[in-house]
């Protein structure tokens, strides 16, 4: 054979071998929050089994993590979707901008809340946002009155309120990227921080001569660090994205507290209880009429440049957002999500229909 053929033909082997890495994408990417998996885990086994289209692959890596992901550009090797407990910032949107991921759907498909989970052999406890601030910030309001900080000192609950339990403050959540931590700082570091007025003030300008935006800016930035810094001496405990491993460690050790969504507690009341917050008890009722004082919108954010790009996309939204699905008597529900009101439905189907990027740019 004569080397030019045989050339052709081992270039030509070679692109059969490598071709399915680049070949068309014949199934639904979706990444992001682990509170979302639940549900959106559900929607893709149905989807898989109803529909003509593959079973979508879900991967749970935090809100902030599948964002980042989501954001990489547009393409058959990025994800076509991301789930999140929380809205997209402004910096992701940025960051989607810089890559060509132009043009981003955001679905908003219900509620949850976030607990404070125990072990059902433990003590109940309730606590105040107020509390939560002073057991897990790094820093807190100096004893003596002043106005100024100091590393953490509260090794009990008790030291923090003598009604509370003397045990050792040891509470499991979520890592940095995690919706769920994003929405506890905001939530409950902020608004515990909030009840102290020096630290409320702190991002307000002194005199009128400070009132430049960037000055502002600076102020607010220093506030959010205060309030929103959690303690690195052990008493607050990264756990990874995984809600069952917290589930896991609340039964081996009930002393501890443990960071999860509703409807993780929703699935294991058999071995889980939850503390009352602001004399508030997570439950179906509480967070859907925001008596709860912890909960949270969930979304997801689909990338239109992949609609008609990778098959099944807009069959998969349908079902999520369809009356089966999340409606108030749908299978989502009964996992543990709070449906949206229907007039909030509506504006969503509408959406949908459209299919209009509606981000806030």
């Amino acid at each position: 054979m004569k080397p030019s053929a045989l050339s052709i033909i081992c270039a030509c082997v070679w692109t059969l071998i490598s071709a399915p890495a680049n070949a068309m994408r014949d199934y639904i990417d979706v990444v992001g929050s682990s509170t979302v998996y639940a549900f959106s885990t559900v929607v893709a086994e149905r989807f898989g089994k109803t529909s003509q289209f593959h079973t979508p692959k879900i991967e749970s890596t935090g809100s902030g993590g599948g964002l980042k992901l989501f954001c990489q550009g547009v393409g058959m090797k990025f994800p076509d979707i991301a789930n999140s407990s929380r809205r997209i910032k402004a910096s992701e949107l940025d960051l989607c901008q810089q890559n060509g991921v132009h043009e981003v759907i955001e679905i908003l498909i219900g509620f949850d809340g976030i607990v404070l989970a125990q072990s059902k052999l433990a003590e109940h406890i309730q606590l105040t946002r107020r509390e939560l601030y002073l057991a897990l910030a790094k820093s807190v309001p100096n004893p003596d009155g002043s106005a100024t900080t100091i590393d953490n000192p509260f090794i009990t609950w008790q030291d923090i309120n003598p009604r509370l339990p003397n045990i050792e403050i040891e509470v499991f959540g979520p890592p940095p990227t995690s919706g769920t931590r994003d929405a506890f700082s905001e939530l409950v570091l902020d608004y515990g921080c909030h009840t102290f007025d020096w630290l409320a003030q702190m991002s307000e300008p002194q005199s009128q001569a400070q009132t430049s935006s960037r000055e502002a800016r600076t102020r607010k930035n220093q506030q959010r660090r205060l309030c929103r810094m959690l303690r690195e001496d052990g008493a607050y405990i990264d756990a990874g994205e995984n809600d069952n491993l917290v589930v896991q460690k609340l039964n081996a050790n009930p002393n501890a507290l443990g960071l999860l969504g509703f409807s993780f507690l929703d699935q294991n009341r058999d071995r889980i209880k939850s503390a009352k917050i602001d004399g508030f008890s997570p439950s179906f009722s509480s967070i859907a009429n925001g008596d709860y004082p912890i909960s949270r919108p969930l979304y997801f954010y689909v990338k239109k440049a992949h609609i008609g790009m990778i098959p099944g996309i807009e069959a998969f939204i349908r079902e999520f957002v369809s009356d089966n699905a999340s409606g108030e008597s749908g299978y989502l529900p009964r996992k543990g999500m709070i449906p949206l009101s229907k007039s909030e439905r509506q504006a969503i189907e509408y959406r949908i229909n459209a299919l209009h990027p509606n981000m806030h740019q």
